[in-house]
């Protein structure tokens, strides 16, 4: 009887069975006569360039071999608590559908093509218990996630094996069927990509079946090397994660849970608990609504929140346009007697494929721009803008402590990192009017904003996070650039008009009524302060930015003064965000060699701006 032949199947941020075209490809060759793999191992790898690995060591005795997985410019963890609790969630949710299809799931650390090579040199070593025959991946755009792709293809072909490389199909036009036959010929402005691909609702390919039969496991496998250890189950995963991530994160003073506020994204990870939501949204009407609810700021439904699910292909667009469309004519009993069911396409519906879009166009760019997706010129190579670096100016340490604890002194601002900062999750209105405040308003390097997204944000994603960032900050996609500047005041007054949202998240400012003490608490009268315990605050006392803007005695809207931050209209931006500095070629950077990651472990304050950040009182 002759030897296994195992496919290795590497699976990032592809964590799903269904519409999974590698999955879809495997079960179907298990109906041919002759296979040319017999055993298939899933393999998933926490790479420790992304996420923290030495809580996986199996001793408190041992150390990692690898930095700190921290971003480039301000040293924040790359994958906070909320995030890790999430992606651990999608891939044991993965695992169990495997495992019932007969399969299973190997979870290693490390570094990806270093794991690969392993594996391959431990079966070529254990012959008898069969060979890697080949090793299969979905491709991705980043800078650092290419890299792991060329790293994994070297191993493989330096053993002889094969390798292929899988398009991702997670989004809503597949690679194929995208207008563009190169990079560079993508428009640089969305809509006019948009135009090119229209109509939407004809422009996603079918989904593919869940797969009917798998290939079996491989008898014998390999088992992860020291220093580390393999989790045995979800909870194990969880606490390995999160265990080296301060509790404070580095902050001086974290925001504390207010009274009676609860998360807007209370959502588990994984494959079966995002199709659930996305049934939920058809089944309450939320599809169908979404166009006039997405600005809203509090509570569960009234934007869509499968960002976090698409982000690692729990599910993927086209999944949710096949939902929308059986709805939209009738074809199943989800969503029968909500408004708009079989009779076609809607606001809501339509503006749900609109988003959609926009995370593919954003990926697109990734592809164009490469690494300057994370460099502070941006897409534009925009070297116009004088922008305060927290290393050089002791004035901006100071501000970007206060930003990230939320106490800056405007109230959208503030409720929105704090939200952030105790849940990982934050809306989009919010997450705009946040990245202009820090670079428009404050003039501080916007990937330190960024970066912070990326530590916390749930529905962090690459393309996404990085360059709406950009597109908020005046460098990116955005063709009015820097004349386009949120006024967080007059935001709060459009979407959060009684402060609500701000209050629930600001505790201290639920004594006040008028909205416009809310939004700005410094303008509370001096002797009204003290019956509202808000005398001799900080952010009270002294704000970070006075933004002129209030409600005239007539009820209108106010008026800004010159100069002060103007309108920000429905622009895009903010959305999903998170991003982080240019990284360098050592140890699984993103960027070009701008900065390199230290050769040794950090300690929490190593990061030269992180130290300034955090030192100054």
């Amino acid at each position: 009887m002759s030897a296994p032949r195992i496919l290795i199947y590497l699976l990032r941020r592809d964590l799903r069975f269904a519409d999974n075209p590698v999955l879809h490809d495997i079960s179907r060759s298990c109906e041919l006569s002759h296979q040319p793999y017999t055993h298939l191992l899933p393999l998933y790898i926490f790479a420790a360039p992304q996420v923290e690995v030495s809580g996986f060591l199996i001793s408190e005795s041992e150390r990692s071999p690898y930095p700190e997985a921290r971003s480039t410019t301000s040293g924040f963890w790359r994958c906070g608590p909320h995030r890790a609790k999430f992606l651990a969630e999608s891939v044991w949710d993965l695992r169990k559908s495997l495992e019932i299809a007969g399969s299973g799931l190997e979870i290693r650390t490390g570094l990806v093509g270093q794991i690969v090579k392993e594996l391959i040199d431990a079966f070529t070593e254990n012959a008898k218990h069969g060979e890697v025959a080949g090793v299969w991946m979905t491709s991705e755009e980043g800078v650092e996630e290419q890299r792991e792709e060329q790293d994994v293809r070297k191993a493989v072909d330096a053993a002889g094996k094969n390798f292929k490389l899988w398009t991702d199909e997670k989004y809503y036009v597949d690679d194929r069927d995208v207008p563009c036959k190169t990079p560079r010929e993508l428009p640089d402005v969305f809509t006019s990509y948009r135009k090119q691909v229209e109509p939407l609702r004809d422009a996603p390919r079918r989904t593919l079946p869940v797969p009917k039969k798998l290939l079996p496991l491989p008898g014998f496998v390999p088992g992860q090397k020291a220093p580390f250890k393999t989790p045995n189950s979800l909870e194990e995963t969880i606490t390995c994660l999160t265990k080296p991530l301060e509790k404070d994160l580095g902050l001086h003073n974290p925001p504390k849970w207010p009274s009676d506020a609860t998360s807007a994204h209370p959502f588990l990870g994984g494959e079966h608990a995002g199709h659930e939501r996305i049934k939920h949204l058809v089944e309450s009407g939320n599809m169908t609504t979404y166009k006039d609810t997405r600005n809203g700021m509090l509570g569960l439904d009234f934007s869509t929140k499968l960002s976090a699910w698409l982000a690692i292909g729990c599910v993927t667009a086209r999944q949710i346009h096949h939902y929308l469309l059986e709805f939209e004519d009738g074809q199943t009993e989800l969503g029968k007697g909500v408004q708009g069911y079989g009779k076609g396409e809607n606001r809501g519906t339509a503006a749900v494929r609109f988003e959609l879009l926009w995370r593919d166009y954003m990926r697109l760019c990734t592809r164009k721009f490469g690494h300057h997706l994370f460099r502070v010129e941006g897409f534009r190579n925009d070297k116009s803008t004088a922008w305060k670096y927290p290393d050089k100016d002791k004035d901006a340490q100071k501000k970007i402590m206060r930003f990230l604890e939320g106490t800056t002194g405007t109230g959208l601002i503030d409720a929105s990192q704090r939200e952030l900062f105790l849940t990982g999750y934050t809306s989009n209105r919010a997450r705009q009017n946040v990245a202009s405040f820090l670079a428009k308003h404050l003039g501080i390097d916007w990937r330190i904003g960024a970066e912070w997204y990326e530590c916390l944000l749930i529905d962090y994603d690459l393309s996404s996070n990085w360059g709406n960032w950009q597109y908020t900050a005046g460098v990116g996609n955005d063709p009015r650039g820097e004349a386009r500047v949120f006024n967080p005041v007059k935001q709060a007054f459009d979407y959060d008009p009684e402060g609500a949202y701000v209050k629930n998240w600001v505790e201290e400012l639920r004594g006040l009524d008028d909205p416009q003490y809310v939004f700005q608490a410094w303008r509370t009268p001096v002797d009204a302060r003290k019956d509202v315990k808000l005398e001799g605050v900080q952010w009270v006392e002294d704000p970070l930015k006075k933004i002129e803007f209030r409600v005239s005695n007539h009820g209108g809207r106010g008026r800004k003064a010159p100069g002060k931050g103007g309108k920000a209209g429905g622009s895009r931006g903010g959305g999903g965000g998170g991003s982080s500095g240019t990284r360098g070629k050592e140890g699984g950077g993103r960027g070009k060699a701008e900065k390199t990651r230290g050769q040794g472990r950090m300690g929490t304050m190593d990061k030269a701006i992180w130290n300034g950040a955090l030192s100054t009182q």
